[in-house]
């Protein structure tokens, strides 16, 4: 008899840690905020703000439009450089820093010069990250994330 009492308070306190320790488990999970993939979303628009309706035909000398997007899912404050190339050549650059889930869209205007060649040619966007390796600073050698965009200069 004593054997079955001593053995029912040891499986009754064995049942109540385990209900316990089960309870704070599920609450852990509840609070806990999930983290989600990292990234960084990097896009050009038409002047309507459309993915649509991009400048693909100018003049030399003409004038082209698009807006620029970058939206940050990096769960943390995060500093961008932006540039724009045209025949290996930096047309325009702009520092952002952004918050994580804060977007930013700005308009960029181009020209191809009077002295550019006819025919196709590639506008070049490219969005370089702050390296956390080096203390923050941003890697302007290799480029974080890289759009084009073909152009028909007449």
């Amino acid at each position: 008899m004593q054997n079955s009492k001593t053995l029912d308070k040891i499986l009754t306190v064995l049942l109540i840690i385990s209900i316990i320790t089960a309870s704070a488990l599920t609450i852990y999970v509840i609070i806990t905020p999930k983290k989600g993939e990292e990234f960084t979303e990097f896009y050009i628009l038409g002047k309507e703000g459309k993915a649509a309706d991009y400048p693909t035909s100018l003049s030399a000398g003409e004038e082209g439009e698009v807006i620029v997007g970058v939206v940050n899912h990096e769960y943390k404050n995060v500093s961008y450089l932006f540039r724009a190339e045209m025949e290996n050549r930096t047309i325009g650059e702009k520092e952002i820093q952004l918050a994580h889930n804060e977007t930013l869209e700005f308009p960029f205007t181009f020209t191809f010069p009077e002295t550019s060649e006819k025919g196709m040619r590639k506008l070049k966007f490219f969005l370089f990250k702050e390296n956390q390796s080096e203390g923050g600073s941003i890697n302007a050698s290799e480029p974080y994330r890289e759009l084009h965009l073909w152009i028909d200069v007449r």
